[in-house]
């Protein structure tokens, strides 16, 4: 087939590929015309890369321009000689948890993660299990760009519903907590946000088949209400029902169930570093920590680092994103790594960041230390003052190249100079939203808010 025979459709200037896939609002950037083209050159380059597989893992959560792109995928998939097992709406894990052990050439999800309902998203994984190496997603941009020749096909692929494919994941987090006991959280009783998306397939129906009573939030799936003042970026609900039904902890996933936070009985929040120190310390006693070693990111707390080299660890920081994470893994041999937003790699269990498996492993270690998290909280370490703000940047080129504000860098030299080592500033683009964030931790509350204000404004004046 002519590669002309495609059209053309209308690419941004900057770099497609972010942090995390193909991310912007559903029927501007992401189109079916757009979806279709991304199927089928993903399609011809990793029918290249592994020439002897062609089943692919389809899935999306919630969010009602899901189907129009998965069509669109679908369509340019089969189109490149690929069949696609479509799994339908189910969290992202469960596509990279198949891609892995299936004979599938790798996994395609339609998500925008915790991002508003209006914004969608498309992200491959290789066939084993982790995100698409960034050597590929570019192959697969440069021919979307037109910079690739195209491969004649010999033979259409087809499209499956295979829906039933889920219970072999669910099968597989299940069968490390269940060894000993069929029901590892009997007498339990949690409360769960499934911000109307992608954990509504599975969370409530795992927590109960191990034992667990369930109260549930936003358990519906609701393409124009997924995390929308709901789920892992608005903890209120969550934290009043823990209280409300005096429930042991509270979790709440995003829309596609690869990250959770908790909440204690006491209210308080906890978030990825928390977790991974809770769960660094079971395996270090464990003796299932290679290194002592914990990988995070740039914005993981200095109260989390510093109690975790007191308890004898090692923090390795990496750059803001779970590819990240995963390659610095790879790199010192960690098997524990995750992110402060309760995006947490576990290699015992898994080979991506799954919400789902965090929490029941979490909530296997709250109920084998006593049953109680606020106690795990009070015994574990006080985080210093943080303030993490976000300024809305439309302007995509603008947005991902702000380290070219001169004015912008200045100010930052001078937060820095100011606080010395009682803090530290962190200024990114978000790699999944129009956003610049401004983050400011320090020894005291009054150097936060001083320094995150006055970079914000400048961010403010100089950049939107």
């Amino acid at each position: 087939m002519p590669s002309n025979s495609w059209g053309q459709v209308e690419l941004p200037a900057s770099k497609l590929f972010g942090t995390d896939g193909i991310r912007g609002k559903a029927g501007d950037l992401l189109t079916a015309p757009l979806a279709m083209q991304v199927g089928y050159w993903a399609g011809q380059v990793l029918r290249q890369a592994e020439p002897n597989l062609n089943k692919i893992v389809l899935g999306r959560d919630s969010r009602s321009s899901g189907t129009m792109l998965g069509s669109g995928l679908s369509a340019g998939l089969t189109a490149a000689g690929l069949d696609v097992w479509d799994l339908g709406m189910c969290p992202t894990p469960v596509v990279s948890t198949l891609a892995q052990v299936t004979a599938a050439i790798g996994g395609v999800m339609i998500s925008a993660s915790h991002n508003p309902p209006e914004d969608n998203g498309i992200k491959f994984f290789g066939s084993n299990g982790s995100k698409l190496a960034p050597a590929l997603q570019q192959q697969i941009e440069a021919a979307l760009r037109g910079q690739v020749a195209d491969v004649a096909v010999s033979q259409w692929g087809k499209l499956t519903q295979r829906s039933d494919l889920i219970e072999q994941y669910l099968q597989a987090i299940a069968a490390p907590l269940t060894r000993d006991s069929a029901t590892p959280l009997a007498g339990m009783k949690v409360v769960l946000d499934l911000a109307y998306g992608a954990a509504t397939r599975t969370a409530t129906d795992m927590f109960q088949r191990l034992g667990a009573a369930v109260i549930e939030l936003h358990g519906e799936p609701d393409g124009d209400r997924i995390n929308v003042n709901c789920g892992s970026t608005h903890l209120g609900q969550v934290r009043d029902a823990v209280k409300n039904h005096g429930a042991t902890v509270g979790f709440a996933f995003d829309g596609d169930a690869d990250r959770v936070l908790a909440v204690d009985a006491q209210g308080r929040t906890v978030d990825g570093d928390y977790i991974l120190y809770f769960w660094g310390k079971q395996l270090l006693a464990q003796n299932k920590l290679p290194g002592n070693t914990i990988v995070s990111t740039v914005m993981s707390n200095l109260g989390f680092e510093r109690a975790w080299e007191a308890a004898g660890g090692k923090l390795v920081r990496a750059a803001v994103g779970d590819q990240y994470v995963h390659a610095d893994m790879v790199k010192y041999g960690a098997v524990l790594g995750g992110e402060q937003s309760g995006h947490i790699l576990c290699q015992h269990f898994g080979v991506s960041g799954d919400g789902l498996m965090t929490a029941l492993h979490l909530a296997e270690l709250i109920k084998q230390g006593g049953g109680c998290l606020a106690t795990l909280m009070d015994e574990s370490f006080q985080t210093y003052p943080q303030i993490l703000q976000n300024v809305r940047v439309e302007d995509r080129d603008r947005r991902l190249n702000w380290e070219s504000c001169e004015v912008l860098q200045q100010e930052i030299t001078k937060a820095e100079a100011d606080m010395g080592d009682r803090g530290r500033v962190l200024v990114r683009a978000s790699g999944t939203e129009p956003l610049i964030r401004v983050m400011v931790e320090a020894e005291t509350t009054e150097l936060v808010e001083t320094w995150t204000n006055h970079l914000v404004e400048v961010v403010k004046t100089h950049l939107v």
